[in-house]
């Protein structure tokens, strides 16, 4: 989706302040602390003298930003954390908290005020850190607006394609027959009306809506002692809370709970932290099934790194017996803030909810610049003169698809797709953890829309030919939490998204939660609570809400059925390791003057690490052959198609009806579906007329009355509904004369027919091999064979660490 908002943005010639009011000496700069002590830095303004901590004080000579960093000071790394105080009030201000001594805390001051800047020696060796303080002046820049929330009507794909062109901020809640999208000002509902597309407003203030959200979350924060959470939180958090939280879940159980630091630093410098839960944690190469859970690769979307730090909450204090259990199969590697960058603009943002270009609130993106206009690359990401528009969308940013549709090609775009394929630190991070670990499950968390999502995000890609295993497991789910599980494609076409790499490159279930339906970070006891723990008014209410469906996915990658297995034996301290490279092509390149280039060819690596115990041993892998290649579902015609059906346009023309259902007036035509050996893959009903200002909307019922397909777009001279593998029995055709241009010589449609075709049969491709290696304890290779193993196949490999069996063993299928 798309942020803006009303902004703030850098002055020209900016100066930064010292650490004092005057220029420091170097040493100044160096804070030290004899011991390490366990506290939360950003809790409390602590007394000069206390044990672990160094502090400094400043003014700030500007009304604009504090940007305060920890750097190591000397050879050795430890973890230190930081805090920017009023000194005054003694409020927070600013924090950071991460697993090392490289910190960023970052947030708004006002000329004059004076702040303390505490540093907090919390482990490691490290006896000094180096301190760097800057100020950042900001003038104040935009106009208020009044933001909207409407629902577009997209009933037929080519609406959906037209939406998705003119580059507004689509929400993801919408269905087959409409999306709602933000209109942030004047400028984007005149794009909205000049398109053609019909709308209707859901929400005509989304400022007050902001506001009132706001107060609600401060009630509630203050009213409630402890909320029914596994870790009792009423608010949500920032990025320093989750940051001090995810390492003191890991010091009060080191033997089941490892925080690390993922792979590569942000845009901005920021480590990016997460836990890892299994039974023996610090054994990563154990052969367990590896389930990661993940949020917020957009900013704005505050509930879903909730979510996953209470999932974190959940698995590390041992849950029911079923977490239990489950935990004792698995791993579990948890990301809650997949975008620290982004977020920290948007959780410390003042709140204006306009989706102004500088509304930073509403931010959606990560913070990479290189790619706007060169007179907008000045500034930081929480102020600069692009705003929110700067950045890259992560979740358009990973390989699977790349390139094609349902991705925004130009930097300001709000799905913008970066420059290449895991262009981003944010994607390269979830790119080794998926590559490395050979993860069998995984979902990505995203706000709002009530939705279940699963590969494919394209519909001409085809599902996969494991799609009702797919589904059963995503409705098995979405029966959890009352979301609508789907294809992704089934809500707008999307490229460049988490799972339909992850899924189409490794094999690993992969699906997109969509939480709530009220907003972005709607009211923390509704979006949280409610819709994490099963409460009323969530959808999954009395069902168990997404700790069950979390816990249903856990329970799936435990299950031997739902991944691949290899057992053999091995020495003591062998190293075994399954490991494959590949390169799949992206989507042909759309680019913006409208061509298309030749798709990219991407080469990954996927490997998966067993080091042996001695004897047998058993090792949960993915399927080696990834989805890509493995082919398409579908089925084999049993029989022709039926024949194709006219309908006949009844005498009269009824009344114009904008209201259906709810007026019922319009023209039915019945139709029968199925017959003695005819075989329907999908049947189309199409109508036509004259004019494209007449406008008739079309619907299909079935016996019971339900609406099964719709058409019901605007601007055209004709409407066609779907249905794929309709099941046999009576149908009826509901035209409704939406619109006349001239009701006294109405423009009455003419044409009408069912065309019925053959389902589209499976393609099966070719089958991939994974290359097991074994070392032993002196890293000799000792042991080489290939290995074909299947979801839910076992493939014993026997004593493969042995020459002999290196030499003659028989490659299996």
């Amino acid at each position: 989706m798309r942020s803006r908002s009303t902004a703030i943005a850098v002055a020209a010639g900016l100066v930064l302040a010292g650490v004092a009011a005057s220029p420091a000496a170097a040493q100044d700069r160096v804070l030290r602390a004899d011991r390490s002590v366990v506290r939360a830095c950003h809790e409390a303004l602590l007394p000069p003298g206390t044990a672990g901590v160094d502090r400094r004080e400043v003014t700030s000579g500007v009304d604009g930003l504090i940007q305060a960093r920890l750097t190591p000071g000397g050879g050795s790394e430890g973890d230190w954390d930081l805090a920017v105080f009023d000194k005054a009030g003694g409020k927070v201000v600013a924090g950071s908290a991460a697993l090392r001594s490289r910190e960023l805390a970052e947030s708004f001051v006002t000329k004059g005020q004076r702040l303390v800047v505490q540093a907090c020696r919390y482990g490691g060796p490290a006896r000094t850190v180096t301190l760097g303080v800057d100020f950042l002046a900001l003038t104040p820049q935009g106009t208020p607006t009044r933001a909207e929330v409407v629902r577009v009507d997209t009933p037929e794909r080519a609406d959906k394609d037209k939406l998705l062109g003119l580059d507004l901020d689509l929400t993801e809640k919408g269905d087959a027959t409409g999306v709602e999208v933000v209109l942030a000002d004047d400028a984007d509902r005149k794009t909205l009306r000049d398109s053609g597309l019909t709308y209707t407003t859901v929400d005509a203030d989304l400022s007050r809506t902001s506001r009132d959200a706001a107060a609600r979350d401060r009630s509630y924060a203050t009213t409630v002692a402890a909320s029914g959470l596994p870790s009792g939180r009423t608010s949500y958090r920032h990025l320093y809370d989750y940051e001090y939280e995810l390492k003191e879940l890991a010091r009060r159980d080191p033997r089941r709970v490892k925080a690390f630091t993922l792979a590569e630093p942000t845009v901005e410098g920021r480590d990016v932290v997460a836990v890892e839960i299994a039974e023996n944690v610090g054994n990563a190469a154990d052969g367990k099934a590896v389930n990661l859970l993940m949020g917020v690769h957009h900013a704005r979307e505050w509930p879903a790194g909730e979510h996953a730090i209470e999932w974190a909450y959940e698995l590390a204090r041992g849950g029911d017996q079923a977490v239990r259990s489950s935990v004792r199969g698995t791993r579990n590697v948890i990301v809650p803030i997949v975008n620290p960058d982004g977020f920290a603009v948007s959780r410390e943002a003042e709140p204006k909810g306009d989706f102004t270009r500088f509304d930073y609130e509403m931010k959606r993106k990560n913070c990479r610049a290189a790619d706007s206009p060169p007179e907008l690359r000045t500034g930081i990401c929480k102020a600069n003169p692009g705003g929110t528009a700067r950045g890259t969308d992560p979740n358009r940013n990973y390989a699977g698809f790349w390139g094609g549709n349902g991705a925004g090609l130009a930097w300001n775009s709000e799905t913008f797709r970066g420059p290449a394929p895991f262009s981003e630190p944010e994607t390269r991070n979830i790119r080794a953890i998926v590559s490395g670990r050979a993860v069998t499950n995984l979902i990505t968390l995203h706000t709002y829309g009530n939705l279940l999502l699963r590969p494919p995000g394209v519909a001409d890609v085809r599902p996969p030919l494991e799609e009702p295993v797919v589904k059963a497991l995503a409705d098995k789910m979405a029966s959890r939490n009352g979301y609508r599980s789907i294809p992704s494609w089934g809500l707008y076409d999307t490229t460049g998204t988490t799972e339909d790499w992850s899924y189409w490159a490794t094999g690993g279930f992969g699906f997109t939660f969509e939480i709530n339906t009220a907003g972005f970070h709607p009211a923390y006891e509704n979006a949280v609570v409610a819709e994490y723990l099963g409460t009323a008014p969530a959808a999954g209410a009395g069902k168990g809400g997404n700790r069950a469906a979390f816990l249903d996915m856990l329970t799936n990658a435990a299950d031997p059925a739902a991944h691949a297995t290899i057992v053999g034996t091995a020495p003591k301290g062998h190293k075994l390791q399954v490991r494959k490279t590949f390169r799949t092509p992206t989507s042909p390149v759309r680019q913006p003057d409208g061509t298309t280039t030749a798709p990219i060819q991407i080469t990954d690596t996927v490997e998966s690490d067993y080091t042996s115990t001695g004897g047998r041993f058993t090792w949960a892998v993915n399927p080696s052959t990834r989805p890509y290649v493995a082919g398409r579902y579908g089925r084999k015609p049993q029989g022709p198609p039926q024949a194709a059906i006219a309908l006949a346009n009844p005498p009269g023309v009824p009344a114009e009806n904008k209201q259906y259902p709810t007026n019922a007036v319009a023209e039915r035509i019945p139709f029968t579906v199925g017959g003695q050996g005819v075989d329907n893959g999908r049947f189309d009903v199409s109508v036509s007329w004259t004019s494209t200002a007449t406008d008739w909307d079309l619907y299909v019922l079935d016996a019971a009355g339900a609406v099964v397909t719709q058409s019901a777009s605007g601007g055209s001279n004709s409407e066609r509904a779907t249905l794929l593998d309709p099941p046999p029995g009576e149908y009826t055709a509901v035209l409704v004369n939406y619109d006349q241009v001239d009701p006294a010589s109405p423009d009455d449609w003419a044409a009408g027919k069912v065309e019925f075709f053959s389902p589209l049969p499976p393609t099966y491709g070719v089958s991939e091999a994974y290359v097991l290696t074994c070392t032993d304890r002196h890293g000799r290779l000792v042991g080489l064979t290939d290995v074909f193993v299947d979801r839910g196949q076992t493939v014993d490999v026997g004593a493969v660490c042995s020459d002999s069996a290196r030499n003659g063993k028989q490659r299996r299928r």
